[in-house]
């Protein structure tokens, strides 16, 4: 098993900057890529971010440009810095763990998820 912890997540003003971690632990070795998800009430969850352990990164393009994912393996946790933040940013943000490759990941180990509302 993996166990993921989020944390990070508020209220912040239009404009502003967040950062997201994820602390992770357990049975790493079952993973190679970490990915920060977004579910706002209504829509659908969202992939926003990955990295693999080689450290590539994606990003969806509605964030691209405004987020960065990042790992610290001294601290086992990855973040996610949000900046320039938009109203529609606003969701849940949820932390999980797998593997696979752009458009075709696979996530098998979640997060509880941490709120961020950014206010107009």
């Amino acid at each position: 098993q993996v166990q993921l912890v989020e944390a990070g997540g508020g209220l912040v003003q239009a404009g502003g900057s967040r950062r997201l971690s994820c602390a992770f632990s357990g049975s790493i070795f079952k993973i190679n890529a970490m990915g920060w998800h977004r579910q706002a009430p209504g829509n659908q969850r969202e992939l926003v971010a990955t990295i693999t352990w080689r450290r590539s990164t994606t990003y969806a393009d509605s964030v691209n440009g405004r987020f960065t994912i990042s790992r610290d393996d001294a601290k086992n946790t990855v973040y996610l810095q949000m900046n320039s933040l938009k109203p529609e940013d606003t969701a849940v943000y949820y932390c999980a763990a797998g593997g696979g490759s752009p458009g075709r990941w696979y996530f098998d180990y979640w997060g509880q998820g941490t709120q961020v509302t950014v206010s107009s």
